[in-house]
This record gives C-alpha cells, structure tokens and sequence, in this order.
C-alpha cells in the first residue's frame, strides 16, 4: 500500500482510505451486519490501510460507534477522520459534537475533523475560532471540509491568516469519471495552496463498477436493487458508462480497478475514500491500489 503525506499535515495516509458510511445501514446502504463492519476495519488495516472516514451524521453517530469498536486496542495504527454536521456549525454546537464524537470512537482525539458541508449562516470566522479551539485542547490534529467551492475555502485560508487561527488542510469532494466539476477550480485550487484532496463517490454510486447494464433490473442484493440511491441513467450516460467499460477491458482492467488507478493518476489526489460492507468487498480495491 503507497501513503501519501496529507497535504501540509504532519501524518501520511494510506492512498485508499476506507469510507465507514457502510457501516451505518440505514436508507442507501441497507441492513448491515456490525461483526462484518468490524471484520472489515480489521481486514483493512491487515492490508495497509491506515485511513478511515466516518461522520457524525451517518446514521446519528452509529458508524463512529462501530468504527470505535473496530479499532479498539489498534488505535495507535490508525488516521481516523470525521465530519462535524452543518446544523451544528456554531461554537457551542461544534465543541458538543466532537465531544459526542470522541465518546463514539472511544478516542481522545480525532486525526483529520471535517465540516461535512458549508453553512453560509454560519460566519466561517466563527466555526475556525470553534475548531482552533479544538486543536489547541489536543481534540482534533487537523480540520478540513468536504464538498466546498473552491472560493469557500480560499476566503477560509484567508480569514485563518487574519485572525491567526489553524487553517483547513483539506477538502473532500465528489470526484469520478462520470462527475469531474472539481477540475474547473477545485483541483488547482489545491495544488496551489498545498491543499489535500480526498475524492468520495470514485465509482459514481456503484455505476462504474459494471455491474450494473443498459436495461437490465439491477443485480439482487445490490445497492442499486436495495434503495433508491442509482436512478436509472439516461441513453447518454450509459453511452459514457460503456466507453468506460470498453477502456477498462482494453487496459486488462476490471471497471472497479480502472475507475480508481484513474483516480490516483490524477494530479493533486491524496487518497481515495471507498465505502465497503464487508472483508470480501476490500479485495479487488486492494489490488487496484497496489
């Protein structure tokens, strides 16, 4: 497994960082099992993997809890990373939510915390005064976001230079073969100011993993046959979801594998987050990140 440095953080992170969304079941993911949640954390961080993604608001903290207890005894081997809802974007609310967090994981202390997305009623000088005061307790090493613009956090960057306050090292965001807005500005954006990126969604919601097919019922057991979560894709969409196909076989490649190895070859990408419901699933990521 290759580890890349997390932006101007002191800490390198495994290049697939593991999506503990799964872990939450509920509406998207469906029924899932807590010792296969568990059995997951523990095979990936057998394989190398040191990275992991959670949030308060995944099913109201139970994918924090079950992470917690993943890696109960093993926490010294572990980046954990999680998200701060925008409802709770004010000092009070903040201070409350990574406390509650930090009881889920069973921690003293969360690696990488997150704004889950923007809140524009919320002055941005007042959440980084929250979550300074956060890293200055020994909570929290580092903050980050997910899903903003790029000019949110460039006027972030700025309001932490004039107030003297720790600045975001990171943004998450949407980012596939399929969904590639965040190369307008994003992207660059980053690489200028020395900003990690942690693109989620690399397989388009399960639509680049070919196992989905024009007119066909979604494969039983999927997540596309168990929620609402993949509408059925216009004539277009299938044509790029099968130009994609046709170049994944082309580079001896499964979908899964060429969808990711694209990912990574993408200038500025730190790490991938996967989401993963059981060992098994963990297999063809491994060997795509290898």
């Amino acid at each position: 497994m290759e580890y890349r440095k997390l932006g101007t953080a002191d800490i390198e992170v495994s290049v697939m960082a593991l999506g503990c969304w799964p872990f939450a079941g509920g509406v998207v993911w469906g029924e899932q099992d807590e010792g296969e949640s568990i059995a997951t954390v523990h095979a990936a961080l057998d394989a190398g993997i040191n990275f992991f993604d959670t949030a308060e608001g995944y099913e109201e903290g139970h994918s924090e809890r079950v992470l917690g207890r993943g890696l109960a005894g093993q926490r010294q081997q572990a980046v954990i990373a999680s998200k701060v809802s925008p409802n709770h974007l004010t000092p009070e609310g903040i201070a409350a939510a990574c406390e509650q967090s930090l009881e889920n994981l069973q921690t003293d202390y969360i690696d990488l915390y997150q704004i889950h997305r923007p809140r524009p009623e919320t002055a941005i000088d007042e959440t980084l005064r929250a979550l300074d005061d956060l890293i200055r307790a020994g909570k929290v090493r580092y903050i980050g976001t997910s899903t903003f613009a790029a000019w949110q956090f460039v006027e972030s960057l700025w309001v932490s230079e004039k107030y003297g306050l720790n600045r975001f090292i990171c943004e998450q965001m949407p980012y596939n073969l399929l969904d590639r807005r965040v190369e307008r500005e994003l992207i660059t954006m980053a690489q200028t100011y020395g900003v990690a990126t942690i693109p989620w969604g690399p397989l388009a919601g399960g639509m680049l993993t070919g196992k989905y097919k024009r007119g066909q019922e979604a494969p039983a057991g999927s997540r596309g046959d168990e929620s609402s979560w993949l509408d059925d894709p216009d004539d277009e969409l299938w044509d790029r979801i099968e130009e994609f196909e046709r170049e994944a076989d082309g580079a001896s490649l499964t979908p899964t594998q060429y969808a990711v190895k694209w990912l990574l070859d993408r200038s500025g990408v730190t790490s991938v987050i996967v989401g993963c419901k059981r060992p098994d699933q963990l297999e063809p990521f491994v060997d795509a990140f290898a």
